[in-house]
């Protein structure tokens, strides 16, 4: 295992310092305000932590309100909104400096059987072991066609990623929290895609706005190929709008994701 992932495993191990109140740290990086994804992660395990394991996480809503501070650790507190037959439903809010950063509502489901039918995975070519990117805790690979540098370019990328070497856990609520984590990666920059060229990246200010993300297969795992389909319909009003779908090599939809961006030129 990679130690920049071993890293990240480590800190979604949230501390408990009360009930239903959890503290994180963070990766260390050098940036200047904390990766939405892992704070999305650390709020999904905190809240994961209030439910019987048997009902793993199917879908998140969360808020970006304020940027995170790297230098100091988040504080997660955990509302238990509601314990049905099925449903649980949390409510958890980050905080810093007294202040929240970020909220959201998680809910997880007892595993059932139902109706069933998928869409098809995107007809792109598989993952080359050889062209991965062997230095981060996550194995990327991006891009299948060649992208012209600062010309406009469709609205729409893919890339395959997977943990850098194999996770000996099987929790669903650590595997869901990894997907997460990646899922924040290339939203935001899908939108951008249809306006290269047309900006300098430092008059542009980013950020994401909001995220969701409904969980499909409580099996998958993080330590498998995924491909990352993503596309953008739109962006207006200082909105980029995206949408994201993962699927494994076999093509089992395993997650979808959706969330806006600030997209202001300065």
């Amino acid at each position: 295992m990679h130690p920049r992932l071993s890293e990240l495993i480590e800190i979604l191990d949230i501390e408990k310092i009360e009930e239903d109140v959890f503290r994180g740290k963070h990766q260390v990086e050098e940036r200047n305000r904390l990766y939405g994804g892992q704070i999305m992660a650390q709020a999904l395990v905190a809240a994961g932590r209030t439910v019987e394991e048997a009902r793993p996480p199917h879908s998140l809503h969360g808020y970006f309100m304020r940027p995170g501070d790297p230098a100091i650790p988040v504080l997660f507190r955990v509302e238990r909104i509601r314990d049905g037959r099925s449903f649980s439903t949390r409510r958890i809010v980050a905080i810093q400096h007294g202040k929240a950063i970020f909220s959201m509502d998680a809910s997880f489901q007892v595993v059932e059987k139902g109706l069933e039918h998928v869409i098809e995975m995107p007809d792109v070519p598989g993952p080359v072991e050889e062209k991965a990117d062997k230095d981060q805790f996550l194995t990327y690979l991006v891009e299948y066609k060649q992208r012209q540098q600062n010309k406009p370019m469709p609205p729409s990328q893919s890339h395959w990623f997977r943990s850098n070497g194999q996770i000996e856990s099987n929790d669903p609520l650590l595997h869901a929290a990894l997907l997460t984590f990646q899922s924040d990666d290339a939203l935001l920059s899908t939108s951008r895609l249809p306006h290269l060229g047309t900006f300098k990246r430092k008059d542009m200010q980013s950020a994401s706005l909001d995220h969701a993300m409904w969980f499909h297969d409580p099996a998958a795992r993080v330590d498998d190929w995924i491909l990352y389909a993503l596309d953008s319909p739109l962006s207006s009003a200082t909105r980029g709008f995206n949408r994201g779908t993962m699927f494994t090599q076999s093509g089992q939809l395993i997650a979808t994701t959706m969330q806006e961006s600030l997209m202001r030129l300065r």
